[in-house]
């Protein structure tokens, strides 16, 4: 009776508390986000003038879209992300689907001889942005499982994800293609997958992207090598982009002073929007660019690396990689370091599609920087 009357019951109790979010990643982002408006409005104001339009009605419309990301950023940012694991699939059908219509469909609209954009009522978009948040969280779905490839339970998304690539690679669209394999590679290694696997599918990679070249893009590579030798071609732009940076020197000609958005340089305010940074920022404000989203780079990692549980881990690095690949692709471009390719400068290019993807992908990656940590509190009764 005497023990039972003094013994002291310990009991536990588990408890999870979520950490700030990375607030240094929310900064870096805004500052882009604002360089990027500002970099558009400079850009495309002589060619909606050269259209008859308000100066600002590029700016506008980016602007609108910007909102909208904002609001999908807030929202994806605090919902938790392991909730996004059922709609995984889901999302890969519905991209699909649109890709479908694109291709299909008297929905698709051609632009610069791409059929890229779908056009429903007022809003026009690219359903291939959408492939990036789906493949992410595919594979992020698949790969937090397990790391096998031969596994019969992924067969049928392999089959999605193989349907998507074929219609984006119809429209055609190499350079989005290369992003999503690069970073379903990426992924998978972060999964703990094979070296040599990964090995083999970038090899076999390289061989499909070389035997499955079209003309105007092995142009593009032969003008890369000697933009002269088409200069009032396919080497145009490149040459109007070297213009544009040696024009800038190291401090720039001063916001708005561009000569090359006039009439020079056609896609300044979407594609080579980064040369035209140049030549009003110079080299300072190249770099202060590049240095903005290698911390974007270094902070997604550090997110990955404190993530809990496996899905954040791969989910985090696959967004994280996919918006700065994307980012320094091109740049590379404009600045010639790589054949053309038509990919925007994510958060700075004209583009409400990629703008609004690029703000709910970040928005996801904010969600998994706010990390569950558990806590086991002991008490007695």
């Amino acid at each position: 009776m005497y023990y039972q009357k003094n013994k002291q019951h310990t009991h536990t109790n588990t408890t999870y508390t979520q950490t700030p979010a990375d607030n240094i990643l929310i900064v870096v982002t805004i500052f882009i986000v604002v360089f990027g408006i500002m970099a558009v409005f400079s850009a495309s104001a002589p060619k909606a003038i050269s259209y008859g339009e308000n100066p600002i009605s590029f700016t506008l419309k980016q602007f609108i879209w910007l909102i909208g990301g904002v609001f999908g950023a807030c929202f994806f940012s605090k919902f938790d992300y392991r909730k996004l694991k059922p709609f995984a699939g889901f999302m890969g059908l519905t991209v699909l689907i649109l890709l479908a219509l694109v291709k299909f469909s008297p929905l698709g609209v051609t632009v610069n001889e791409a059929k890229r954009w779908l056009v429903i009522g007022p809003m026009q978009f690219q359903p291939s942005e959408m492939a990036k948040p789906a493949l992410v969280l595919y594979f992020a779905t698949l790969f937090s499982k397990n790391c096998k490839i031969l596994d019969p339970a992924k067969y049928p998304f392999y089959f999605i994800f193989a349907a998507m690539l074929l219609l984006i690679y119809m429209q055609p669209n190499l350079s989005m293609i290369i992003l999503l394999l690069t970073t379903s590679l990426v992924m998978y290694y972060v999964a703990g997958g094979s070296t040599k696997i990964i090995t083999s599918a970038f090899v076999l990679g390289v061989i499909g992207v070389a035997t499955t070249i079209r003309g105007y893009q092995l142009q593009r590579i032969k003008v890369w090598w000697n933009p002269f030798s088409d200069a009032l071609g396919a080497g145009y732009n490149i040459i109007q982009s070297m213009v544009a940076f040696s024009s800038g020197g190291f401090f720039g000609v001063g916001f708005g002073n561009s000569k090359q958005k006039l009439s020079w340089l056609p896609e300044g305010h979407t594609d080579f929007i980064f040369a035209i940074i140049g030549e009003e920022f110079g080299f300072l404000g190249c770099f202060f660019l590049i240095c903005l989203f290698c911390v974007f780079l270094h902070r997604g990692f550090i997110i990955a690396k404190k993530c809990p549980d496996m899905f954040g881990k791969i989910l985090a690095v696959g967004i994280t990689f996919s918006i700065c690949f994307q980012a320094f692709t091109n740049m590379s471009v404009a600045s010639s370091f790589v054949p053309a390719t038509g990919i925007p400068l994510p958060l700075i290019s004209y583009g409400g599609s990629s703008l609004f993807v690029t703000l709910c992908m970040i928005g996801v990656l904010i969600n998994i920087s706010k990390k569950k940590v558990q806590r086991i509190v002991h008490y007695v009764q």
